[in-house]
């Protein structure tokens, strides 16, 4: 019996002993680099790769530290899968305009999949470069510009949302946190389009979902996250998939009840918003199983105009006020140009810009320095590629750090300090830097460019010709770095605000 015991442990030991070493050289064949032309990185452990080196919290400063050692293209393995991190002004110039459509794909993102964000129901910003994509932007854009993007009519629907944001700050008792006022009004804007109506800022339907916005962000810029979107077989563990996405479902569970509402109400005779001209769209093509023009498609695009349409707009709006806090000289300057060019009467319009070189550049110094998408969204290569002497093969995950561009060392005077001399020459005139790159470029940037840039003009002219804000009596001076949640965002702060007679 001892030696039949010692028999079954010693073959037991032997398997364990090869079981393991089998994962190990697994690991190893799915770890190898993609040849000797592949861009370098650091070494990874096993299994794990370099996910625990990335600080998630703060992960432009982990890619700084990885450019000093490894250069501007450098790879990262998440578990086993490879990951190009591109850098620098001059990488970021070749990759995204003179290689644009090499890295136009999107890798998979198993948890939105969770979601519906499946097969070509995956919106505008999460979908494969191909048909579907090519068709979904094209009516989006041609969609917004109809609604008045780039038009006076548009312009007039920001001007008088910027009116009830200040009405909103007067209305406010000694001080406060502007951060959820100002998503409401920037919200309302993209509201006015998708849905064809705004909410009041106290209504409680309206706070619910741009709270649900925020704590979704930053659920899935987490660790969490990441470990799903590597392992989709943790997607079987029920309590961590509702830990990240339950923000998300609850959004989609928003977006369908609206939907709803306009397939009751809809008349292909009078378009009133975003959603109907997109119901008249799969009307047209209803019985075409090739179309991507579904309801799922439009619950996706209408959760991606809000996405890329209200958080990025409203946070750089938010720093704009920090800044302006924190710098009560470039405030002053400010308000004297619009009270040169403008005065405190009339109201804001986009004609006034080229008149406002301080203010246009100060607007422009917020974006740079605030810096609120750093790394985009990840893109993946479209085909083989080679860019520096660097083999990039079909299918690898690509992330842009925007973060090394426009706080690129050997292009900006000051690229970590707020310095709105950054876009003015010698004479005070604006200049337009080429390395000023917030929306990205090509295939893939920003279709709400335009729109984003009508609103952060027209907001910050019209609260600052109304307004001046200061730090509170009671309060410490705020905090300058920012805060990570797939934006970088500023902490927390309070305001106090002085209307202008």
């Amino acid at each position: 019996m001892a030696e039949l015991l010692s028999f079954l442990f010693s073959n037991i030991f032997l398997l364990l002993i090869s079981f393991i070493v089998g994962l190990f050289l697994l690991d190893f064949v799915k770890s190898r680099k993609n040849g000797s032309q592949f861009p370098p990185g650091p070494r990874g452990v096993p299994f794990l790769g370099n996910i625990l080196q990335v600080d998630f919290r703060n992960p432009t400063e982990t890619l700084r530290q990885l450019r000093k050692e490894f250069g501007d293209i450098f790879s990262l393995q998440y578990f086993w899968k490879n990951t190009v991190v591109l850098n620098g002004f001059e990488v970021m110039k070749e990759a995204l305009i003179n290689r644009s459509e090499d890295i136009a794909d999107r890798p998979p993102f198993p948890i939105y999949e969770k979601v519906g964000y499946s097969g070509d129901n995956k919106g505008l910003v999460l979908v494969p470069y191909g048909s579907s994509w090519k068709e979904q932007r094209r009516f989006t854009l041609c969609t917004l510009r109809n609604f008045g993007m780039g038009k006076k009519s548009l312009e007039e629907r920001v001007t008088e949302e910027a009116q009830c944001l200040c009405s909103a700050f007067r209305s406010q008792k000694d001080q406060f946190n502007p951060h959820f006022l100002i998503n409401n009004a920037v919200s309302n804007v993209i509201c006015s389009i998708v849905f064809g109506d705004r909410f009041d800022y106290d209504d409680a339907k309206f706070q619910r979902f741009l709270h649900l916005f925020d704590a979704a962000l930053k659920a899935e810029s987490g660790l969490f996250a990441q470990i799903l979107n590597e392992i989709p077989l943790l997607m079987n563990v029920p309590w961590l998939v509702d830990h990240v996405l339950q923000p998300e479902y609850e959004l989609i569970t928003f977006f369908k009840e609206i939907v709803s509402e306009h397939q009751k109400t809809w008349n292909p005779n009078y378009i009133r918003d975003f959603i109907d001209a997109y119901l008249v769209e799969m009307e047209k093509v209803k019985g075409d199983s090739a179309t991507s023009f579904t309801e799922a498609n439009l619950l996706m695009t209408t959760n991606d105009l809000f996405g890329a349409g209200t958080e990025t707009t409203s946070t750089t709006l938010r720093w704009a006020l920090l800044y302006m806090i924190l710098y009560p000289d470039v405030q002053s300057k400010v308000q004297e140009e619009i009270d040169q060019v403008i005065g405190r009467e009339r109201k804001p319009t986009m004609g006034d810009v080229l008149q406002m070189p301080y203010t246009n550049a100060v607007i422009h110094e917020v974006q740079r320095c605030g810096d609120i998408l750093p790394l985009a969204l990840p893109r993946m290569t479209y085909r083989d590629m080679e860019i520096n002497g660097y083999n990039i093969p079909k299918g690898t995950t690509i992330i842009t750090n925007l973060s090394s561009v426009l706080k690129d060392q050997q292009v900006w005077e000051k690229p970590f300090q707020f310095y709105p001399k950054h876009f003015l020459d010698e004479n005070g005139k604006f200049v337009k830097r080429e390395a000023f790159i917030p929306f990205s470029a090509g295939r893939r940037s920003c279709l709400g460019e335009q729109l984003a840039r009508m609103e952060l003009f027209l907001f910050f002219t019209t609260l600052l010709q109304q307004l001046t804000f200061e730090i509170p009596n009671d309060q410490p001076r705020p905090r300058e770095d920012p805060f990570f949640a797939l934006t970088l965002s500023p902490h927390p702060y309070n305001i106090h605000v002085v209307a202008r007679g």
